[in-house]
């Protein structure tokens, strides 16, 4: 006769774990709030030479956030991944850290950081609401088309309203501002994977070979040319490098993990470059981006001062390998995107290069945790939503580093969890409680 735990082990399957993991996730979550609040204080100490007044305050409200996030899934997603909300947590903290140091250095002791926490409040609220509500995944994959269509609503509306730092990305009504693409992001992997687990064997099986390429049928290659023209045109229309990229870069990757066709990145990557190249020539934001990052030094010889992807590079450099100690640091030179775009500055000067291959492990964890997610899924839509997901934010994260570090063009998005931006983080946090929700069912015993 079976033992029960030879029973447990049988029926949750091969490679199902037999434990929630649930104190796994308390622990590392407590951890998490309690590294935010030691940040928190090391900025007082090192500015003022003493623990903030409301460093107990600042505690409070974030272990608050996180324990109520962490009892909602201990409810009713008992076998989630125990890491993904343990790294929301500490990256969403970190951001906030960095951020209140940032308006410390600031004229006149900017509030962002409160703001910030706002709008935490409201990403977790919404982690909450997803949690609870969305109970099946596959429920969404019937409102796909409609999300399109809502979509493409959000990516248009900016055209109406006036740039922002040369790009037109942000709705602004009186004091207040959104970027509806980051809506618009989950919108589309919500599309992207409904397509593609519909027409995946065509895209794969089906078509003409030319030479080594075996490229499938007009009608089915058709919708990959009309996103093709999509990206081109928001590209045209906000002049908005990064949302184009991180748009296209989406459905690149969902094609490949749908077809398994190596030649599906090749045709991406051309369509992109065409794309990107053609509009780097003819739009004076993106083209003077384009400048700036083929000679980041070349406004110091032309004696207009560092600009602000070399003021980023003197702040790394500045940094070394533990960096300077939070508050100790001068990457506010920056400028007005100090809060956004550099925070990652910020981060490499000081907290060192230590700090910065922290965060971009965090990342990295929660990357492939929501590509295992994707792998353990047995339904095809699942299995995409998950890895688009959690392709986003890898993506966003190459696209801003890259930025930061002169590796690409600069493309103005923000980091996730970690940059200043309410749009961002709220959006951050319901793709977490979508993996959330689609680990616990990848996750749990048959």
């Amino acid at each position: 006769m079976a033992t029960p735990s030879a029973v447990t082990r049988s029926a949750a399957g091969p490679g199902r774990p037999t434990r929630p993991g649930r104190t796994t996730e308390l622990v590392l979550t407590v951890a998490a709030v309690l590294a935010a609040v030691f940040g928190y204080v090391e900025v007082g100490v090192n500015l003022d030479g003493e623990v903030p007044a409301d460093a107990a305050q600042y505690g409070g409200a974030l272990g608050v956030l996180a324990l109520a996030a962490h009892a909602v899934v201990r409810w009713r997603a008992r076998y989630a991944d125990p890491l993904l909300l343990p790294i929301a947590v500490l990256l969403n903290g970190i951001g906030l850290v960095v951020i209140y140091r940032l308006d410390r250095a600031g004229p006149g002791r900017s509030a962002a950081a409160s703001t910030q926490l706002l709008w935490s409040s409201l990403g977790v609220a919404l982690f909450i609401a997803v949690v609870l509500l969305v109970r099946d995944h596959r429920r969404l994959q019937r409102y796909a088309y409609l999300g399109a269509l809502v979509a493409l609503v959000l990516l248009v509306l900016p055209v109406f309203f006036p740039p922002v730092y040369g790009s037109r990305i942000w709705i602004v009504i009186g004091p207040l501002s959104f970027q509806p693409g980051e809506f618009a992001k989950i919108l589309l992997a919500v599309f992207f994977a409904a397509y593609l687990a519909v027409h995946r064997d065509a895209l794969a099986l089906t078509g003409r070979r030319v030479w080594r390429w075996q490229l499938p049928r007009g009608r089915v290659l058709g919708p990959v040319l009309l996103i093709w023209a999509a990206f081109v045109g928001v590209l045209v229309l906000e002049t908005d490098l990064g949302t184009s990229l991180l748009f296209f870069g989406l459905f690149v990757v969902m094609l490949y993990v749908a077809t398994a066709r190596t030649g599906w990145i090749a045709i991406g990557l051309g369509l992109a470059a065409v794309g990107a190249v053609t509009v780097g020539w003819l739009s004076p934001h993106v083209h003077s981006r384009v400048t700036d990052w083929l000679d980041p030094l070349g406004s110091i010889a032309a004696g207009r001062g560092a600009n602000q992807i070399a003021q980023s590079l003197f702040a790394f450099a500045w940094g070394g390998e533990l960096g300077t100690g939070l508050g100790n640091g001068h990457s506010v030179l920056i400028g007005f995107a100090a809060k956004s775009d550099f925070i990652l500055a910020t981060i490499g000067e000081e907290l060192g290069l230590t700090g910065l291959f922290a965060v971009f492990l965090l990342y990295a964890l929660l990357i492939s945790r929501g590509f295992r997610t994707g792998i353990a899924l047995r339904d095809p839509f699942g299995r995409l939503l998950a890895i688009g997901l959690a392709a986003i934010v890898g993506l966003q994260v190459f696209v801003v580093a890259g930025g930061v570090l002169a590796l690409i063009p600069l493309t103005g998005m923000t980091l996730p969890f970690v940059a200043q931006g309410g749009s961002s983080v709220v959006t951050n946090w319901i793709i977490v409680a979508l993996l959330v929700r689609m680990s616990d069912i990848a996750r749990r015993p048959a």
